[in-house]
């Protein structure tokens, strides 16, 4: 998947599928959101063991269906950090058939930086854009 250096497996489940046979849109949903927790963890943002702990909420998030998914198909899902702002970084997905390459369905969504046990947005910790920086190779704006 060219521009993206994270790539995350998807296993389409039975359960994933509405009654036309192919993946309910608020499946996608939960594909990003697995390639998001997995790159979290990737980086050594979130360990995975509290969710009070995990330090980012979704505040919007855009998706395009491009392509329907069905029971089997191979699937993954690209993810990068696209922007990093004070208190906010933007993800960008895309999901493809891991054969043919074909383009199933892309995304974006504001993350806020947030903390939980507070329940107040904080700042974009600094060894979290120093990490994500360097795995994505961009600058990080504060």
């Amino acid at each position: 998947m060219p521009g993206y250096r994270f790539i995350c497996p998807i296993q389409v489940r039975y359960g994933d599928l509405d009654p036309q046979g192919h993946v309910n849109n608020a499946g996608i949903l939960t594909y990003i959101e697995q390639a998001r927790i997995t790159y979290l963890q990737k980086l050594e943002l979130w360990n995975g063991t509290s969710f009070l702990d995990l330090g980012l909420i979704v505040a919007d998030v855009h998706v395009s269906y491009l392509a329907p998914i069905y029971l089997n198909q191979n699937v993954q899902a690209g993810m990068r950090v696209s922007r990093i702002g004070n208190k906010s970084l933007i993800f960008e997905y895309a999901l493809e058939d891991g054969a043919t390459h074909t383009p199933l369905a892309k995304g974006e969504a504001l993350m806020v930086a947030y903390d939980y046990h507070q329940k107040t947005s904080i700042g974009v910790p600094e060894d979290w854009r120093e990490k994500i920086a360097r795995f994505e190779g961009i600058v990080a704006h504060s």
